[in-house]
Formats: structure tokens, C-alpha cells, sequence
């Protein structure tokens, strides 16, 4: 039997569970892209933001969170419909080739390269986190020891060990995280509804629409994570149960099958992913507004441990620490094990590797699982500024959106379908997609006409 599920065959075929318990039994790839999600982007950016602009800018992180899943579950509906990962559909795209690979892929990578700063960011402030719990390493040491582990969970590539330790962090953070938000209520910093829907603002100062926009990139489901996402749902095997395409009348039943529990398991990882994010903003809005304290790279993670020692005292210093590395190392973890596969794929389409050739993929991923921790922890012990490495990630992020946005509808109008989707369906898509394209120019708008914030 074919063990490879990149590969569609007969073998592999599978019925899709029908009852909604059984469907749970498939769950996986959303836990790794939440574990993904719910790192840099919502202990930094998001509290960030929160810090910077109290409740104001709370709708722009619901927004976030809720506005590109449809776009999400376009790309996970191709993959399981046609075998492809997301490089291998860019590739298809239309539009012009630079040497042996299309533009979209190219796109693609020049964007992963630019967010190596990012990620460095991101595994940087986990090694700083490490140093206040054990302060006889340095951060120097403790970037390095954190580079080293991440690549020893991830060089050998499975599957299922990257979907059970993504579901261990991401109960850890969430427990803690929405029990912060819970004791709040007990503490002057209290806050209501209210004071959320009665504070909103859409005309946003140029300073906070440089943090919204990096957050708006990083937030929800991210477009590297969009991307990602189709790598998942290839090997927890939705795409190889589906088999070869036929058009037969059973191959179809079984793929819209596969389909719904993919939309579950969108749904379940939204829902999960929307509450932390929701959670770290209104913790960043009601307490270090008040108290007119914005993260910087000097005292970033003293500031945003306020965010719990204000609601559950400062013994939970240590537990928010904790949760802090959780959050972050989550983020560098599965971002690791989604780039090695990535990466890779890349390096096919270009023709510099065979991405189909399963022994040839997995060494690649075992020397990519290497190099990329590292590259990220030169990155920040170079630059030595989280926040800013986090920020300009997400910005970057915002603009591959953009060609995440044409690849959807290219999906949509131009690829494969199983059935003319429903009214609601496309509403939705379209909803997602004129959020994401116009918040992406009315920040780039903003942000130009406020230079001086940025300089």
C-alpha cells in the first residue's frame, strides 16, 4: 500500500465519516495552523495594538480572525479536490514564468525569505522569555538551544507528532489565556461591552494603522499559513481518502465528504484561534492603555506580563512566562514544520529538487528543519528587536494576501469544482476578500500619508 500521501491512488481510498462525533476523529490540520496562529501575532502585535489603541481598533483583529477563512477554505477545497499543494497550484496559475518557475511561486518565496526577520523575531523573544525564567543562560544561549530543539522536533517530519504537540501547546496558552481575561472582572481594570462598542473607531491615527496592519498580516489565519494549511490537509490524508477524480457519482459524495470535514476542522481551529486572539487584545486594550504603558523592545516582555499579573496577581508572573514561551515557541514550531514542506516544494517547482520523490522530500525537509532555525536566530541576533521584526513580518504578510486573494478566485472560477457552491458560500468568499483587499489598501494609504510614524 502507498504510504506517501502526496501521491492519489486507490489504495488510499476512504468513506468520510458521517456523524459529528466521528468527524471530530479527523480533526488535525487546523490544531497545527492554530498553534501557528496564536504565537507572535497574539502575544505581541496584538497586545500591541491593544496597548496602542484601546478598544478603537478591536473590530480590525475580529476581522482578521473571521475574514480570511472562506479564502482558507477555498484553498483547502482545491487541495483535497485536485492532490495539489498550494505551490504546485500557484504554479498553474496564469501569468508569466522567470526562468523555470512561475511569478506566484517566486512571489512566494521572495515573501518566506523577507519573513525569515520575523520568525527571527518571534524565536528571539522565546529565547528571551527562557532567559527570565532561567537567567544562568543567555538569551544568546537560549536562542541557539531553542533553534536546536525546534529543528530536532521537525527533522524527521511526521505528521503525527506535529499535529499532537501542536494540540498540547495550543490547551496550554488557551487555558491561560482566556482565565486571565476571566479574572480581569475582579480588578479595576473591569470592562464591559460597552465600553468596546461605545470606544470603536474606524478612522484610525497613522501611528496605530502601522501596528493595525502588521496585526491585521499576522492575526486570523495568516497568508503563509493559508498556504501552509494545504500541506495539512494533504497528510492528514483528506485529499488520498478522496482517490483519484473520476466524476462518478460515489467519487463525488465521497469528496464532498472530505470536504465538510475539512470546513470542521476550519471551523474548530477559527473558533479557537478568534478567542485567544480576541482575548490578548482586550487584555492589552483594558490594562496597558489604562495604564499608558505600550510594549518596546527594552521592557517588551515586563509590559506584557502586566496583562496577567494585573487580574491574577503577581504570583502568575511565572505562569504568564510560561505561557509566554508556549505561545511564542508554538508560533516558531509549526511554522518550522509548515516552511520544511513548503520550502521544498518550492525548490520543485523551480526544478532545483524532486518534490515528488518521497525519499528526496524527506531529506530536503530534514536540511531545511536545520537551517531555517538557525538562519532565524542569526536574523535576531543581528537585529535584536522583536517587536519590530514581529511587525514588519506581518506586513509583508499583508501584501502576499493580495496574491493569495487572485489564487482563490482563480480556484474559484477557473479550477476545479465539485458543484457550483451555494449563495452563502460565495457571499462568504466574497466578504473575505473585499475585507482583505481593503484593508490592505486603506493601510497602505494611511501609512504613506503618515510617514513620520514610520521613520
Amino acid at each position: 500500500m502507498n504510504t506517501d500521501p502526496y501521491i492519489i491512488g486507490d489504495s488510499t481510498v476512504k468513506e468520510p465519516p458521517t456523524s459529528f462525533v466521528h468527524k471530530l476523529k479527523f480533526l488535525g490540520p487546523g490544531f497545527i495552523l492554530s498553534a501557528s496562529i496564536v504565537g507572535s501575532g497574539e502575544l505581541i502585535a496584538t497586545t500591541t495594538l491593544g496597548a496602542k489603541a484601546g478598544f478603537a481598533a478591536f473590530w480590525i483583529i475580529i476581522l482578521s480572525c473571521l475574514a480570511k477563512v472562506a479564502v482558507q477554505l477555498e484553498f483547502g477545497k482545491h487541495t483535497i479536490l485536485s492532490g495539489e499543494t498550494a505551490i504546485q497550484a500557484f504554479a498553474k496559475l496564469p501569468g508569466p514564468k522567470i526562468g523555470k518557475g512561475k511569478w506566484a511561486v517566486w512571489m512566494v518565496l521572495v515573501a518566506l525569505i523577507l519573513k525569515l526577520v520575523q520568525v527571527g523575531g518571534i524565536l528571539g523573544g522565546t529565547a528571551i522569555i527562557l532567559n527570565m525564567l532561567f537567567p544562568s543562560f543567555s538569551i544568546l544561549s537560549w536562542t541557539l538551544i531553542t533553534a536546536m530543539v525546534a529543528a530536532s522536533l521537525i527533522f524527521k517530519g511526521y505528521y503525527s507528532t506535529i499535529e499532537k504537540l501542536s494540540l498540547l501547546m495550543i490547551t496550554l496558552f488557551t487555558v491561560l489565556t482566556l482565565a486571565s481575561l476571566y479574572f480581569l472582572k475582579y480588578t479595576p481594570y473591569s470592562f464591559s461591552w460597552n465600553n468596546i462598542i461605545h470606544n470603536a473607531q474606524f478612522n484610525l491615527s497613522g501611528e496605530v494603522t502601522a501596528v493595525a496592519i502588521g496585526a491585521f498580516g499576522i492575526t486570523g489565519v495568516a497568508s503563509d499559513e493559508i498556504i501552509a494549511y494545504t500541506y495539512w490537509c494533504i497528510e492528514k490524508g483528506y485529499a488520498a481518502y478522496v482517490g483519484p477524480r473520476n466524476e462518478t457519482p460515489e467519487w463525488k459524495a465521497r469528496a464532498q465528504g472530505w470536504i465538510n470535514v475539512m470546513y470542521l476542522d476550519a471551523i474548530v481551529a477559527m473558533t479557537l484561534y478568534t478567542s485567544v486572539t480576541a482575548a490578548f487584545y482586550l487584555l492589552g486594550a483594558a490594562v496597558l492603555h489604562h495604564r499608558g504603558e505600550v510594549p518596546d523592545e527594552n521592557h517588551l516582555v515586563e509590559t506584557l506580563s502586566l496583562i496577567f499579573t494585573q487580574s491574577l496577581g503577581q504570583g502568575s508572573r511565572i505562569a504568564f512566562l510560561v505561557g509566554g514561551f508556549f505561545v511564542l515557541f508554538s508560533s516558531v514550531f509549526a511554522t518550522l514544520a509548515a516552511w520544511t514542506r513548503v520550502f521544498p516544494d518550492i525548490f520543485g517547482q523551480l526544478g532545483w529538487t524532486d518534490f515528488g520523490n518521497i525519499l528526496e522530500r524527506k531529506k530536503i525537509i530534514a536540511v531545511v528543519s536545520w537551517v531555517l532555525p538557525f538562519a532565524w536566530a542569526t536574523t535576531f541576533l543581528f537585529m535584536k528587536v522583536p517587536l519590530v521584526m514581529v511587525l514588519s513580518g506581518g506586513m509583508v504578510g499583508s501584501v502576499l494576501l493580495f496574491m493569495v486573494v487572485f489564487a482563490g478566485l482563480h480556484f474559484r472560477y477557473k479550477r476545479m469544482q465539485l458543484s457550483r457552491p451555494g449563495l452563502f458560500y460565495d457571499t462568504a468568499l466574497w466578504i473575505s476578500i473585499i475585507s482583505i483587499l481593503g484593508v490592505g489598501i486603506y493601510g497602505v494609504v494611511k501609512i504613506f500619508a503618515h510617514l513620520e510614524f514610520l521613520i
